[in-house]
C-alpha cells in the first residue's frame, strides 16, 4: 500500500507542476507585469513612474526566468518565476497585487476557517440526507412515493442555486425573520449566520445527489447477492442497509469525495450572497479587483486539494470494500 500511495503522490506532484507551469505561462504571457500594474492602478492616466513603483513593491521588476545580473543559483532564484510559481510549493504565497489585500497566506488561513464552518457541516449533512432519501425511495420503489420523489429530485436539480438563495433570503430573512440575510460574526454567534446558507445549499444539492444515489442502489438491487439474501429470508431493511448500502459505498464515496476541495475552498456563490468572509468570497473579490496573485494561489490550492482528496478516496476504498487492494 505504501508504494502505491507513494506512486499516487508522485503523479500528484507532476500534475501540480503542470498546472503551476500552465497557470504561470498564461498569466505572465497574456498579461505582462506592466499590464498588471495598469489594471491594478486604474485610471486613464497611469505614468511610467507609477508602474515602476508598483512592480518594485511586489517583486515584478525582476526578470521572468533568468536574472543575468547574478551568478550561480541566484540567477534562477531571484526571478518572478521563482517568487511567484516555485514558492507556491512551499506554501509561500507572497503579497497580493491589490493595494489593500496584504499577505495572501494570512488571508487564506483566516478565511479557510470561515469556509470550513460553512462547508464541513454541509458536507456531512449532504451525505446523510442524500443517502437516507435515496434509500427511502428505493425501499418504496414502484410506488407513487417513489415516482413523485424522482420528479421532485429532477425539479430540484433543474433549479439554479441562485433561485434557492434569493427565495430563501426573502422568505426566511425578510418575511419570517428567522435568520440574518447576510453577515458574519466570530465565535458561537456565527451559527445564526450559517444556518440559512447551509440549509439552502443542502436543498440545492439534495435533488441531484439523491437521484444519483438512488440509481446506484437500484443497480445493486439486481445483483445476485441481493437475491440470495432475500432467498435466505432477510427482510427488506436488512437487505438495503446490510448489503446494498455497503456495496454501493464506493460510488458514493467517489461522488462525495469530489466535493471535499469545496470544504476547504468554500462556496463562491453562497459566500458572496451571504456576506461570509471565506475563501469563496476571496476569489470573487480577487477576480473583480484583477488580483492575479490571489487567483493563481487559489488555482494552485484547488489543484493540491483535488490531488489529496482523490488519494484519500483511493485509500478509503480499501476500508470500505475488502476486495479492493492498493497494490
Amino acid at each position: 500500500m505504501l508504494s502505491t500511495i507513494a506512486r499516487r503522490l508522485a503523479y500528484g506532484v507532476l500534475i501540480l507542476i503542470g498546472v503551476n507551469l500552465a497557470t504561470f505561462f498564461l498569466f505572465f504571457t497574456v498579461n505582462t507585469p506592466d499590464d498588471m500594474a495598469r489594471l491594478n492602478i486604474g485610471g486613464k492616466r497611469v505614468t511610467q513612474t507609477q508602474i515602476v513603483k508598483w512592480k518594485a513593491e511586489r517583486g515584478y521588476d525582476k526578470p521572468l526566468y533568468v536574472n543575468d545580473t547574478h551568478t550561480g543559483s541566484e540567477r534562477y532564484t531571484d526571478t518572478i518565476f521563482w517568487d511567484r510559481s516555485v514558492s507556491l510549493f512551499t506554501l509561500n504565497f507572497g503579497r497580493s497585487d491589490s493595494e489593500s489585500a496584504g499577505d495572501i497566506g494570512y488571508q487564506v488561513r483566516e478565511r479557510m476557517a470561515v469556509s470550513l464552518q460553512l462547508a464541513l457541516p454541509l458536507f456531512i449533512l449532504q451525505v446523510i440526507a442524500s443517502t437516507a432519501f435515496a434509500l427511502l425511495l428505493v425501499m418504496l420503489r414502484q410506488t407513487r412515493f417513489d415516482a413523485w420523489g424522482v420528479v421532485l429530485c429532477v425539479l430540484m436539480l433543474s433549479i439554479s442555486s441562485l433561485f434557492y438563495i434569493i427565495v430563501g433570503q426573502y422568505l426566511f430573512s425578510r418575511v419570517l425573520r428567522l435568520a440574518p440575510i447576510s453577515g458574519y460574526a466570530a465565535g458561537f454567534d456565527a451559527v445564526k449566520f450559517l444556518v440559512l446558507p447551509i440549509a439552502l445549499s443542502l436543498l440545492a444539492r439534495l435533488g441531484g445527489e439523491a437521484r444519483l444515489y438512488r440509481a446506484m442502489f437500484l443497480e445493486e438491487m439486481g445483483r445476485d447477492y441481493v437475491r440470495t439474501a432475500r432467498a435466505k429470508g432477510l427482510g427488506e431493511p436488512r437487505v438495503l442497509f446490510g448489503h446494498v448500502l455497503r456495496n454501493a459505498l464506493i460510488p458514493i464515496v467517489t461522488s462525495a469525495g469530489g466535493y471535499l476541495p469545496y470544504v476547504f475552498l468554500g462556496s463562491l456563490v453562497f459566500e458572496s450572497f451571504f456576506g461570509l468572509p471565506g475563501l469563496g468570497a476571496y476569489v470573487i473579490d480577487a477576480i473583480a479587483n484583477q488580483d492575479f496573485a490571489v487567483v493563481r494561489t487559489m488555482v494552485f490550492l484547488g489543484s493540491l486539494l483535488y490531488v489529496l482528496s482523490y488519494i484519500a478516496i483511493d485509500i478509503a476504498y480499501t476500508w470500505i470494500d475488502p476486495r479492493v487492494r492498493l497494490s
